[in-house]
C-alpha cells in the first residue's frame, strides 16, 4: 500500500517498533462482520438458524465475524432485518452505550445507520431516538436501515448540529457522535480513503469535530452519557478532541472503558494538557486485533449539573380522522395501537410514540412509524409497518422457508402463489416479516417496496 510520506512518518513516530506490524496489517484482507438485531431475534435463536459460519466479536455481545464466502447481503434474513452488516471495530461505540428503557437518544452523524440501528434495537420500542445526518442523501439510507430494523419510536432529520442544540437544550440522556474524520483507520478498506487524506489532511476534520462537540454538549441532560468515536489515529482528532470537549463543560468527566484484548488505552502524552484521564479512552489498531482502526471515548455529565434547563415541548398531536378502510385494516394488526396517536400528512399515516418531543420545523425525513397511505376507497399499508410487526401480530400471514423460491421471487417484486384469506397478507420468511402482498384467489400481488428489492 502506497502511504503518503507525511502519514508514514507520523505513524512511525507514534508506533515506534510496532510500525512494521502495522504496515504488514495493511496487506491483510478487510474484515467483515454482522450484528444481530436483538429487537427481532435473540442471539441464541439467530445462531440456530444462521446460514453463515460465524465467530463472536469480543467487544459486542451480538456481533460476529463472518468466516465464510457466502453473500450475507443476498440472504432473505438480511431483508427481514435480522442483522446489519458492519465492520467489527465500528460496532464498539453503540455496543458500549448504556441504554436504559425510556432513554431519549440522539445519533448526531448517523448515516448510513450502523450505530443508530443498534441504539434503536437497545431501546426496544421505549423512549425516543433522533437519528441525524446533515447530508439529506445519506439520511435516506439511514431511514431505510432503521425501517428494515423495525424501529418506529424515532425521527430521522437532516440538520446542522447548532439547530438541534437550540431546539433540544439538556434534553438527551444519551448522545453518540461518530465524528467525520480523516479516516486513517480505514485505509485497508479503501484506497480512496488515502486519496481523501492527501486532499483534506487532518486540520479540516479537527475544525468540524470541534464545531459538532461545541453544540452537541449543550444537548446532554444532567446524568447523561456521550460517546465520541472516530475511525482515525490522529491525536488531533482523538485525544485532543476529547480535551476540547472536557474544556466546554466542567460537569463532564471521562468514564473508564473496558480493555478488551488488543485495545490500547488512550495516550495522555498525545494530548496538549497531559491529562492522565485520557488513558480512559481506547484506541483500536489493526495490527493488534481483528478489525480496523478506531478511537472511542465516553464522558458523563454530573447529575447535579445546573444548566438552567427550561424543558423541551412534548409533541403536539393532531390526531387524524381515519378513513373506514384504514380503521378496518388496523383491526387486523394485533399490537397496542392507540389510534389517537396517528397523524396524517398528505394522506400518509404516521404513528407517533408517547415519548416523542416536538420536532416541528426541523428538516425531517421521517417522524414516527409510517403506517401506510389512505387512497380513494382503500388503505395501503407501508413496508415500515410490515417490518415493525412480528409474525403473530397480523391476522393474515404467508410464512415461507428461506429456501422457498417464492421468497426470492417476492423480494424481486414478482407475483407469487400463496394461501390464506383474500386481502392484505404479511409475507414472512421462517417467521420473520418481509413485507405485504395482496392475496386474491391464490395469487399474491407483490407490494414489496421497489427501492428495497433484491437485484
Amino acid at each position: 500500500m502506497n502511504l503518503p510520506k507525511l502519514y508514514e512518518d507520523r505513524m512511525k513516530n507514534m508506533l515506534g517498533s510496532e510500525y512494521a506490524d502495522y504496515e504488514a496489517s495493511l496487506a491483510e484482507p478487510f474484515i467483515h462482520g454482522l450484528r444481530v438485531n436483538t429487537k427481532k431475534i435473540s442471539v441464541e435463536d439467530f445462531l440456530k438458524i444462521s446460514p453463515f459460519e460465524l465467530e463472536p466479536v469480543p467487544w459486542c455481545e451480538n456481533g460476529f465475524y463472518i468466516l465464510d464466502e457466502k453473500r450475507p447481503s443476498k440472504h432473505p434474513y438480511y431483508f427481514a432485518g435480522l442483522y446489519y452488516l458492519q465492520e467489527p471495530s465500528a460496532m464498539i461505540p453503540a455496543a458500549l452505550m448504556p441504554i436504559d428503557p425510556g432513554d431519549k437518544v440522539i445519533d448526531i452523524c448517523a448515516a448510513p445507520g450502523g450505530k443508530s440501528t443498534e441504539l434503536g434495537a437497545k431501546l426496544n420500542g421505549s423512549g425516543f431516538l433522533l437519528s441525524n445526518d446533515i447530508s439529506a442523501s445519506r439520511a435516506k439510507a439511514l431511514l431505510k436501515n432503521l425501517e428494515v430494523f423495525g424501529i418506529g419510536n424515532m425521527a430521522v432529520s437532516s440538520e446542522s448540529v447548532n439547530v438541534l442544540a437550540d431546539r433540544f437544550p439538556c434534553f438527551f440522556d444519551k448522545i453518540l457522535i461518530d465524528a467525520p474524520c480523516s479516516g486513517e483507520g480505514m485505509f485497508r478498506k479503501s484506497s480512496s480513503m488515502i486519496t481523501a487524506w492527501e486532499r483534506n489532511g487532518v486540520e479540516l476534520f479537527v475544525g468540524l469535530q470541534k464545531s459538532i462537540l461545541k453544540d452537541a454538549v449543550k444537548m446532554l441532560a444532567p446524568g447523561g452519557v456521550m460517546i465520541y468515536s472516530t475511525c482515525t489515529f490522529s491525536p488531533e482528532e482523538d485525544e485532543q478532541s476529547i480535551e476540547y470537549l472536557l474544556s466546554l463543560d466542567d460537569s463532564l468527566s471521562l468514564c473508564e472503558l473496558p480493555l478488551f484484548d488488543g485495545f490500547v488505552p488512550g495516550k495522555p502524552e498525545w494530548g496538549e494538557s497531559q491529562n492522565v484521564e485520557l488513558s480512559k479512552t481506547r484506541r483500536l489498531f489493526p495490527h493488534k486485533l481483528r478489525g480496523e482502526g478506531h478511537f472511542v471515548a465516553m464522558v458523563k455529565k454530573s447529575e447535579n449539573a445546573d444548566d438552567g434547563f427550561v424543558g423541551v415541548n412534548p409533541y403536539r398531536f393532531k390526531s387524524a380522522k381515519l378513513s373506514s378502510e384504514a380503521k378496518e385494516f388496523f383491526k387486523s394488526v394485533k399490537i397496542d395501537l392507540d389510534l389517537k396517536r396517528i397523524e396524517s400528512f398528505g394522506g400518509r399515516l404516521y404513528y407517533i410514540g408517547k415519548d416523542a418531543p416536538d420536532v416541528g420545523g426541523l428538516r425531517l425525513l421521517r417522524n414516527g412509524l409510517l403506517l401506510g397511505e389512505e387512497k380513494k376507497n382503500r388503505f395501503e399499508p407501508s413496508e415500515a409497518l410490515a417490518m415493525a410487526l412480528k409474525v403473530d401480530e397480523f391476522d393474515n400471514v404467508l410464512d415461507l422457508p428461506a429456501d422457498d423460491i417464492r421468497v426470492t421471487k417476492y423480494l424481486k417484486g414478482e407475483t407469487i402463489e400463496g394461501e390464506g384469506n383474500n386481502g392484505y397478507i404479511l409475507i414472512c420468511v421462517d417467521g420473520y416479516p418481509l413485507g405485504f402482498g395482496k392475496l386474491n384467489k391464490g395469487i399474491v400481488k407483490n407490494k414489496y417496496l421497489p427501492g428495497w428489492r433484491m437485484n
